[in-house]
């Protein structure tokens, strides 16, 4: 295990090597063409403008030449003219403070003009061995100023594997245009007017300054790479190293023993984590849990230490430390622009949590209004109590959808063309594969304000008779007699027809009907009183107003009688249906009155009615019937 750490760290320490040289590489091929075209153009344009500047500060120095020959000539006249000369030596003193004036203001305009430039100027580094000496941003003829930091770099960079090079071997020639730092025969940089122009020193000054950075840089790297700085270097090394393992060794012992001491007292650590009477974790995978973040965390204390020893192994070596600088780029980069990108972020954070908090106070206050107006407690002139619920619900979706408009542009990423080509493809999703949901909504808002039945009511929609237990937006659920629950879509109930049988029953009750059929022979008087006696005697039905009957009609063989009574529960039809027909028998046949129609054909000799025997006096007699006869209907009583 040890060793496989140690290898790990090597192998990780060399492909971040590779990695970072890769890297690199990557950096310098990742500039597109564009923008070093771009770059390329600044440069020439300020370099034109330096030589043209350049120019006219040859032309200012020339004439800052002359104006001191011409003012030196003055204070001459001025030192010979006499006491008496005074309004003469006042002329010469005007013009020598007008020369100065003159001279003061040309600085001051070079100086702004200089200035101007440097904003806009794109300068390359000379960098030999990975440290910047000096920045090149003019161009030496046709040389752009890149060319020439290139350049200057090789020839450090040979400069430094010359064994006779020395650190006093470099030479400044000053020449009419420029100073040259020379070694030997070969030149190795130009300084002109223009370069120092820019610095604002002399030509030669600045020569001699880049003369002593490049002997300083040339002696520094020569003594970083002696053979004694390369063996302390290795020791260093193999410090890290071991040092990385010893810690590595001991930190893996110590979770070890942790995890050895949570086994061995998780009776007493462990008790299961509960919500009430739900158990969310037994105590065997809190265990479980426990030991796997004690593993988790392990290997991310390893792969920290890792992290911090590998760039502290690559700065002991000079051409390895961009290395380190890489590796901790590749973390903080994108870290730093995270920090930043949240912190930036945070003024829309504040505005959008505000918006929420208006609109969640802002449905707040509905939802009370609407439960209010639901309770009937607050009450406004046309506008019904079982509107308040479903009003907020749509008052509410539209809230959230006017929030949801007003933060979306608070939203990170809300202005990128990516972000917005997914809205309107899901947008387009959405319209296409809800149409029929949206109508069903739409039914749905219709339906609510219609108002054909609420949640209770017994309907009939179609042919589906039940409760209403469920209206929502999209559907409504009916729950049948036999229990069964039938969920209709709310365009078929638009589209379709609806009955409401509870609408106006506490009012003034549904009334429910009946009919049978009685012959002629019977009084129509006597079967209104059985029918009547039989709604009276029929649980659910309503004394008041009282049951009345109607004669339908008059037909071959019977007269069709219908039974009216008034009802308050239509949920329980059925049962009170039933009830009333087995009423209606009950009282007939105590009575001696026989249903037999419609359509009720018997042949029989009289010697037994239709009557149950229960309900037949003792002294009963059967009556004699004409056999022959074929009346459908009551049959006809012999004489």
């Amino acid at each position: 295990m040890k060793l496989k750490v140690l290898s790990l760290l090597i192998g990780i320490g060399s492909c971040f090597a590779g990695q970072a040289k890769q890297a690199d590489s990557l950096v310098i091929k990742s500039d597109s063409l564009e923008q070093a075209r771009k770059a390329q153009h600044i440069s020439d344009s300020i370099a034109n403008q330096l030589e043209e500047y350049s120019n006219l500060v040859r032309r200012s120095e020339q004439k800052r030449i002359d104006d001191s020959v011409k003012k030196a000539e003055l204070l001459q006249q001025i030192t010979l003219l006499k006491e008496n000369d005074k309004l003469k030596q006042a002329d010469l003193l005007r013009q020598v403070k007008n020369i100065e004036i003159q001279d003061s203001t040309r600085k001051a305009e070079q100086l702004k003009r200089i200035n101007q430039l440097k904003e806009t100027a794109v300068g390359y580094p000379v960098t030999p061995f990975g440290d910047t000496l000096f920045m090149v941003f003019t161009k030496l003829g046709p040389v752009m100023p890149k060319e020439r930091a290139a350049n200057i770099t090789k020839k450090i960079e040979v400069l430094y594997q010359d064994d006779s090079f020395k650190p006093d071997s470099l030479q400044v020639i000053l020449n009419e245009s420029t100073a040259d730092i020379t070694f030997g025969e070969m030149i190795l940089m130009s300084v002109t007017d223009t370069d120092a122009l820019w610095v604002g020193q002399d030509k030669k000054a600045l020569a001699t300054a880049h003369a002593a950075a490049i002997s300083k840089s040339i002696e520094a790297e020569r003594d970083a790479n002696s053979w004694k700085n390369i063996l302390l270097r290795a020791a260093l090394t193999m410090l890290i190293i071991a040092g990385t393992y010893g810690l590595i060794y001991l930190l893996n012992r110590l979770f070890r023993k942790l995890n050895l001491l949570i086994i061995v007292k998780k009776d007493s650590i462990f008790h299961g984590i509960k919500f009430r009477d739900y158990e969310i974790l037994p105590p065997k995978r809190e265990l479980d849990l426990t030991l796997r973040i004690s593993t988790i965390l392990k290997w991310a204390v390893f792969g920290l230490l890792m992290y911090i020893s590998l760039p502290l192994l690559f700065s002991v070596f000079p051409f390895t430390r961009g290395w380190a600088a890489t590796l901790f780029g590749w973390v903080w980069q994108p870290t730093k622009g995270i920090l930043v990108s949240f912190f930036s972020y945070l003024p829309n954070v504040f505005s959008i949590a505000i918006i929420y908090l208006a609109t969640h106070y802002a449905i707040k206050f509905i939802k009370f209004v609407a439960q209010e107006i639901a309770a009937e407690r607050l009450k406004f002139t046309g506008f019904y109590a079982d509107w308040a619920m479903p009003t907020f619900n749509i008052v509410k979706v539209l809230l959230y959808a006017f929030m949801f408009v007003v933060i979306f542009p608070y939203l990170p990423g809300s202005d990128s063309k990516i972000f917005q080509g997914v809205s309107v493809f899901l947008g387009i999703l959405f319209s296409l594969g809800s149409s029929t949901a949206i109508a069903n909504a739409v039914a749905g808002l219709v339906i609510t304000y219609m108002r054909p039945f609420k949640v209770g009511d017994r309907v009939k929609i179609d042919d589906i008779v039940g409760d209403v237990v469920e209206k929502s937006l999209l559907v409504t659920r009916i729950r049948t007699p036999k229990n069964e629950d039938i969920t209709v879509p709310n365009a078929s109930i638009l589209g379709g027809k609806t009955v409401n049988y509870s609408t106006s029953s506490k009012e003034l009750g549904l009334v429910l009907h009946t009919t049978v059929t009685i012959g002629y022979d019977v009084p129509w008087r006597q079967v209104h009183e059985l029918l009547i006696a039989a709604a009276v005697a029929t649980e659910g039905i309503n004394d008041k107003p009282t049951p009345f009957i109607l004669q339908t009609s008059l037909d071959d063989y019977y007269v069709s009688y219908q039974l009216n009574a008034y009802t308050s529960e239509p949920n329980k039809m059925p049962r009170t249906y039933s009830d009333l027909h087995q009423n209606i028998q009950d009282k007939f046949n105590e009575s001696g009155v026989e249903i037999l129609s419609p359509h009720y054909r018997a042949l029989r000799d009289g010697n037994m009615v239709t009557i149950p025997a229960s309900y037949l006096p003792k002294d009963y007699q059967a009556p004699v019937f004409n056999v022959s006869s074929h009346q459908s209907g009551s049959p006809t009583k012999k004489d």
